[in-house]
């Protein structure tokens, strides 16, 4: 964090330059396709938003060349030179090029939108900021089992088994059986992105994280009443209660055991895709014990 610091501005606080640092992290840790950057920074740019589009020389780490050809690589720690492979040309060169859309948060999106080209992408980097601006600091490694250690509860790993309501489908998730009305928590710090009824999953609650994780609570009896659309939460939050809602309209219970259905999802920068919840469940029920 205090690398970031280093760089801020007025106009470009250090969450905001931690936020894209993180999701560029995140896609280097499950992309195949892309390579993993070695230095302090993961951001890595293409040699034609470094060096121009139009310059001759792609490898071109002169400022002056590379501002006559229109890039944006810039001499970050002032040896001279503006080498992608220096953390310090980097973070300049980022700072520099969010500064030129403005300095109000909207500019930030604005910023984001014209490198990105992707609205999930930019949707996640806000997230990010947000997370740490709101707790001040880029430290949320914390996690939580999602139900009381010391009530009563059954779980094993149920990813991948066939379901057939609405369809033959695969269990996108694990199920944490409870008595009607246990508690459900947080499992990580996150920003509520969705929260009411779903035919399938009932009651449920989509917390977003800032590792581009997004944690699907299902079947819930009901929600905790101060939580709402948009509310930042961390691990250990109350969100809700143990239910049996769903595979039905709006209101429909009861048709199987109550149990807190757990999915996870994984935004790569181009999909989202389901991974199986059950072992970093056994790992956070482990380290909440301990904890206690």
């Amino acid at each position: 964090m205090a690398f970031y610091k280093q760089f801020e501005q007025a106009s470009v606080p250090w969450y905001q330059i931690a936020a894209v640092d993180q999701y560029e992290r995140n896609i280097q840790a499950v992309r195949s396709d892309i390579s993993k950057r070695e230095g302090i920074t993961a951001i890595q740019f293409s040699k034609e938003f470094w060096a121009g589009d139009i310059n001759p020389f792609s490898e071109d780490t002169s400022p002056a060349s590379i501002g006559y050809f229109g890039g944006f690589g810039i001499d970050g720690n002032g040896d001279g030179v503006a080498d992608p492979q220096h953390d310090e040309d980097v973070l300049q060169s980022l700072v520099s090029y969010i500064s030129s859309f403005g300095t109000s948060e909207t500019d930030f999106e604005l910023a984001l939108m014209a490198y990105y080209q992707k609205e999930e992408t930019v949707k996640q980097i806000m997230t990010n900021m947000r997370l740490f601006m709101h707790f001040k600091t880029i430290a949320l490694e914390k996690h939580h089992f999602p139900l009381p250690i010391k009530f009563e509860y059954s779980y094993r790993g149920t990813w991948g088994a066939n379901r057939g309501w609405g369809g033959r489908r695969m269990h996108e998730g694990t199920d944490l059986f409870a008595g009607y009305g246990t508690h459900v928590y947080s499992t990580s710090y996150g920003i509520i992105e969705i929260i009411g009824w779903n035919d399938f999953g009932g009651w449920r609650i989509g917390i977003r994280d800032h590792h581009n994780t997004y944690h699907y609570y299902a079947h819930l009896n009901s929600f905790q009443k101060d939580i709402a659309l948009g509310d930042i939460v961390e691990p250990g939050t109350l969100i809700g209660f143990v239910g049996s809602s769903g595979y039905g309209k709006k209101g429909t219970s009861g048709k199987f055991a109550p149990h807190l259905h757990y999915g996870m999802y994984k935004f790569n920068g181009r999909t989202e895709w389901a991974f199986d919840p059950y072992p970093s469940l056994l790992l956070w029920e482990r380290q909440t014990k301990g904890g206690m």
